[in-house]
């Protein structure tokens, strides 16, 4: 009989504060003056919604499909709880945060997103990539619209700039430019690594202006004022660009065919340097006031202020008084007035006049993504920051205006922060508690306790560098070995450090490991030595009293002196022996009671990081950073089996505890590879492949129970798998993994190899094959098959009975029968539709030139009956398009498309007249409830105070440019 095993599956992930593989995202979402907000945020493959000021998680976005990293994340300017979440292998996501779940997915892009926009009317995302191109996408037809190459490196900034209608004065009065924004698309503008700043014009889909961003290599970051009157780029060594940007040019030009070569738009300023020569990350403008931060991945934000017009006149006038006197020592007065004439004029001020560094907030820890929180009724500035070691903070920023006097430095301090729910650094070492209840988990710095069913943090403790921790028997005790060789006894309840002992005179403690008995525990560490310790209640005076209060002390009782470093301790359960691993390469086996030599085992090339005994004291598993698993047999010490187990060194082994279901010689492996293993060691036979992790893989721990698992990564997740009711057969499994290796290769092959032609225009088709398009063009194949056999089937029958009448009906295919009788068309409408909007262009490619005849009979009968207009229409316009020249070389084809105009041409007259209607109607409808309810009041001085106030509120880039 085939042994079947159960699977493990992922149930939990936790620990995880904010990765450093995206940029945070500011949402205000309740209008309460309360609440300091939301902070949407990468965690790993996952989207994490925390409240700022409670500190507490709100939601979870999470795919099932997915298991990218999310790289880049953007907010709807029009909806706010529409999120475009973009991931490592190029596919995007639009999200929804009210129900948390994945409203559209787009496949387009090659490499991982790296940023993303919406345009102002939120119905166009644009995302940029490693793999150097900009994509624009329909969200409401939910397809990707083209493709805009230009650029030789990844793509770092993406903005869509949609200028006003612009005003202008003529003869004292204001007369509106007759620009038809609904026409134009707008215009956008993106910088790359490979330091060019673009602009395209979308209405035509080619790049308008090129210039280069930066003259010391790369451009990394790019912000955009928001009244679009100018931009900041930012590179390498703290250097940034101040470009203008002519909108009132630009809004002109869309709507003018003849442009002249010679016109820019964008106009370099001049540059700006940064006190950090580090390169930059993200430059983000203040949506309200005239503040800029900009930061690189150290441990500061910069905030620069953009000085009103009247504070550079004062620095332009002072200058001026400088040069006058200056002059006027060197006795050439004469000329002053000369050379000073149009020294008012801001439009000649140096750049360094207009920008000005407000203050350099400095962060806990390495800044990976800033943004702005704008709170209803604060008068402060404030920003959010996330950090690259797993954690957010809020600062709180004195502006200009607040300063009593010009002498005063601006202020800031951290107002909030979300620390608590995950480590600073990696997860060294895993613990669980006696009951499964309870994981401590130890990285440098600090020791958490977490409630496993809850996932919350219940204590975190400071301590050296940790590298293991146990629980001791009673679960009230944590004890914690470190780098600097310490033995620290933390009590969970009391949340106090019970006692220090220095156990190996400065070298580090290795590994630990409880006795079975319970009461004692083994530490060996780098000094080449293990050192036994047993658990003594002493009773200790209270000091000022006669008192006295029991303590848990650490006495050391033995000691086993080797030729080497000791990685990893281990006893057999029964506690006869101990396995100590050494930095040689060996594995000694060592009598308990009198430490005697009992095995050498020899056989791996590099030293033995971790191992385990399993639950009769039979077999003994090793595992080394020579990626390789060797199963030994405690009798004789024999090596079984030698198992080349991962790609790059394997740091923990654990077997399964009990043997209670007949697993008792199954064992997990886990690797900086990534991936966890689960294998059979009396079949020597991988069961499964467990894949999640982000980062190498650095602690595991099972539960006594054996029905869950739990590890802990670089990614700072910490995440538990669980054991299910579902059967894993070895054979399926290989096969399933054949299967994975074959599509990943099959969509790469499958992508067209772009003719040289193709390759250098700057717009190209947005698409990608997957294998959910190449299943979905199979279906459309087989649906076609099947409608057509139909078709052929009815029209013999329909021939026979205009002869005989008393004629039964035809033998149909079943599938036709089980749907109820629909017809053919019916049938192929369905199979089209539910192929999702985004997927179908791709799925149609899939289908060779012999179905198009096919496509087209349907789409014929789709236009007779008008069923699903739009679709039709979509599909016949794309297949006309890709198949252009063929169709058009085919006499067949012609007589069919003449059938498809006229019955299309009267199906969307029918349906322009029915709308054309309804809005009548609806108009209609709208003024009998306009003269019914509404009285019209008009404050005649509202308008005269929103021109003020927009005077007021004019940028310093409109001044300078």
């Amino acid at each position: 009989m085939v042994k079947s095993y159960l699977k493990f599956e992922p149930s939990k992930s936790f620990g995880v504060v904010a990765s450093s593989s995206s940029n945070i995202v500011w949402s205000s979402k309740d209008k309460s003056k309360s609440s300091a907000g939301q902070a949407v945020i990468a965690a790993n493959e996952e989207v994490l919604v925390w409240d700022i000021k409670k500190g507490e998680l709100l939601s979870r976005w999470k795919d099932e499909n997915n298991r990218a990293l999310v790289t880049a994340i953007a907010q709807s300017k029009t909806d706010p709880d529409l999120f475009a979440v973009g991931y490592e292998n190029g596919s995007i996501r639009i999200w929804d945060s009210k129900i948390a779940t994945s409203v559209v997915s787009f496949n387009g892009h090659k490499s991982a997103v790296t940023i993303l926009a919406f345009d102002k009317a939120g119905v166009r995302l644009a995302s940029g990539s490693k793999d150097t191109d900009v994509i624009v996408w329909d969200l409401v037809a939910e397809v990707g619209q083209y493709k805009l190459r230009g650029h030789k490196d990844q793509i770092t900034g993406l903005r869509f700039i949609e200028p006003e209608p612009v005003v202008q004065e003529e003869d004292g009065e204001q007369a509106l430019m007759a620009v038809d924004n609904e026409g134009t698309e707008g215009f956008l503008l993106t910088t790359g690594k490979d330091s060019l700043i673009k602009l395209w014009d979308l209405s035509s889909r080619h790049c308008i202006e090129t210039h280069v961003a930066q003259s010391n290599g790369e451009c990394w970051a790019l912000g955009v004022s928001p009244d679009l009157s100018g931009c900041v780029t930012a590179g390498n060594d703290g250097e940034m660009k101040v470009w203008a940007l002519d909108v009132v040019a630009l809004a002109a030009s869309a709507q003018r065919v003849d442009l002249s070569q010679s016109v820019n738009f964008l106009h370099d300023r001049g540059t700006l340097h940064r006190s950090s020569k580090e390169r930059a990350v993200e430059v983000i403008f203040h949506p309200r006031r005239d503040y800029f931060a900009v930061h690189g991945v150290e441990k500061s934000v910069e905030i620069w202020r953009i000085r009103t017009e009247s504070e550079v006149k004062k620095s332009l006038a002072r200058k001026k008084k400088r040069r006058k006197e200056k002059l006027a020592k060197d006795k050439k007065g004469a000329d002053v007035d000369m050379e000073d004439e149009g020294a008012d004029d801001i439009t000649k001020a140096e750049i360094s006049d207009v920008f000005a560094q407000h203050v350099i907030v400095r962060t806990t820890g390495k800044v990976r993504s800033a943004d702005w929180a704008i709170q209803q009724g604060s008068k402060d500035l404030q920003l959010l920051v996330g950090s690259t070691n797993n954690m957010l903070e809020l600062y709180t920023i004195v502006g200009k205006d607040k300063l009593k006097s010009k002498s005063d430095v601006p202020d800031y301090n951290k107002a909030l922060g979300v620390d608590l729910p995950g480590h600073r650094t990696d997860i060294r070492s895993l613990s669980l508690s006696s009951d499964d209840k309870m994981l401590a988990s130890a990285a440098n710095g600090s020791l958490k306790i977490w409630n496993v069913k809850t996932q919350a943090c219940i204590r975190t403790f400071e301590c050296g560098y940790a590298l293991c921790c146990a629980f001791l028997p009673g679960d009230k005790v944590v004890v914690v070995g470190t780098k600097e060789g310490e033995l620290q006894l933390y009590d969970v309840a009391s949340a106090a450090l019970l006692e220090s002992v220095n156990a190996h005179e400065g070298h580090a403690i290795w590994a630990l490991q409880v006795h079975p008995d319970g009461k004692s525990v083994v530490s060996g560490g780098a000094d080449k030595t293990a050192k036994f310790w047993d658990f003594k209640i002493v009773q200790e005076q209270v000091l000022g009293t006669t008192r006295t209060t029991p303590k848990l002390k650490l006495v050391q009782s033995r000691i086993l002196k080797v030729s080497d470093d000791i990685l990893s301790l281990k006893f057999s359960p029964d506690s006869k022996l101990l396995a100590v691993s050494l930095l040689d390469s060996t594995v000694k086996v060592f009598f308990v009671d009198t430490l005697k030599l009992y095995l050498n085992l020899y056989g791996h090339k590099l030293p033995v990081l971790s191992m385990d005994i399993s639950y009769d004291s039979k077999l003994i598993v090793t595992s080394s950073a020579d990626k390789n698993i060797r199963i030994w047999g405690l009798d004789f010490g024999d090596c079984h089996k030698a198992l080349f187990g991962h790609q790059d060194s394997i740091l923990q082994v654990v077997f399964i505890p009990h043997n209670s279901e007949g697993n008792g010689h199954h064992f997990f492996s886990a690797s900086k590879d990534r991936t966890i293993k689960y294998w059979d060691a009396d079949k020597f036979e991988q069961i499964q492949r467990i894949d999640g992790h982000h980062g190498e893989i650095w602690a595991l721990a099972i539960s006594h129970a054996g029905n869950f698992l739990v590890s802990a990564s670089h990614d700072k997740s910490i995440r538990v798998w669980e054991e299910t009711d579902e059967q894993i057969f070895l054979e399926e499994e290989r096969e399933k993994e054949l299967e994975e290796l074959y599509e990943s290769t099959l969509t790469t092959s499958l992508e067209q190899d772009t003719d040289a032609q193709d390759e250098n225009r700057e717009v190209a088709a947005a698409s990608k094959q997957t294998v959910e398009t190449l299943m979905a063009g199979e279906r459309i194949a087989e649906a076609l098959e099947l409608g057509l056999a139909d078709l052929n089937v009815v029209k013999e029958w329909e021939v026979a009975k205009a002869s005989n009448p008393n004629l039964a009906p035809p033998q149909r295919n079943p599938i036709f029968m089980a749907l109820g009788n629909i017809t053919a068309e019916q049938y192929v409408m369905n199979t089209l539709s539910k192929i999702k909007a985004s997927a179908l262009h791709d799925a149609l490619l899939v289908l060779p030139f012999a179905s198009v005849p096919m496509l087209f009979t349907f789409l014929n009968l789709f236009a007779l009956r008008s069923m699903n207009i739009p679709l039709t229409c979509r599909i016949l316009f794309f297949m006309l398009k890709t198949h252009h020249k063929q169709i058009v070389s085919s006499r067949t084809m012609r007589g069919m498309l003449d059938g498809i105009r006229v019955n299309l041409r009267q199906a969307l007259r029918k349906q322009k007249d029915e709308m054309g209607y309804n809005i009548a109607a609806l108009r209609v409808v709208g003024m009998q409830i306009e003269e019914r309810s509404v009285k019209g009041f008009v404050d005649e001085k509202w308008e005269e105070e929103e021109a003020q106030k927009k005077e007021v509120r004019k940028r310093a880039f409109a001044s300078v440019s």
